[in-house]
């Protein structure tokens, strides 16, 4: 049975990346992943999508090209997703994946192109929309992790822009960072107005 307590898209998402990404051998298999890509085409007009394939907007999400990348994004989508579904429910945590997905792959696609994967714009849409929740709806978001953690994956974030680590989706990363702040914050101010209302 599905409750606010199980994380069934979690599961899903983890497992879908590491099928995807095995499957197509961390990225090697150029068959696998082109079906998998958000469009066949360097810039344009993503004519697949267009054409029906609106799968493509959320794909590129479950690509990984090493194990560090794999295991790095899955850690945060168990930890920082996970906890969103728990409190928030399945479909409410889909509903922020899917958006994450599309919005930080259409941003990346149309800054560098269609060659690029991974989780990493969702995971930080869940990042900055936990960081809110935890700052302004504590009551129901404490001690789901250290606070450490907040500026040390902005740091990473920072160190990413900076070209110190090479062929990273740092328009994806953004994007997804700007979504989950905005929607976290409106969501736990209408928590927290909830709250002071009873």
């Amino acid at each position: 049975m599905v409750t606010r307590k199980t994380m069934p898209i979690t599961y899903g998402l983890i497992g879908m990346s590491i099928f995807v990404t095995l499957l197509s051998g961390f990225g090697s298999d150029a068959r696998i992943v082109s079906t998998a890509l958000i469009s066949g085409s360097s810039f344009g007009v993503l004519d697949e999508i267009q054409a029906g394939e609106v799968w493509r907007l959320v794909t590129p999400t479950f690509i990984h090209f090493d194990i560090y990348h794999l295991v790095f994004n899955l850690l945060w989508v168990w930890v920082c997703g996970g906890a969103i579904e728990k409190r928030q429910g399945w479909l409410y945590y889909l509903l922020i994946f899917a958006i994450a997905a599309s919005v930080s792959n259409l941003a990346q696609y149309y800054f560098t192109g269609p060659a690029f994967g991974g989780m990493s714009g969702v995971v930080y849409a869940f990042l900055g929309y936990v960081w809110m929740q935890m700052r302004f709806n504590p009551i129901s978001y404490s001690g789901i992790m250290p606070k450490a953690v907040v500026p040390l994956m902005l740091i990473w974030f920072i160190v990413c822009w900076l070209g110190i680590i090479s062929n990273v989706a740092n328009v994806s990363h953004t994007a997804g960072l700007i979504i989950g702040v905005v929607w976290g914050r409106i969501h736990a101010r209408k928590a927290f107005e909830r709250f002071r209302s009873f």
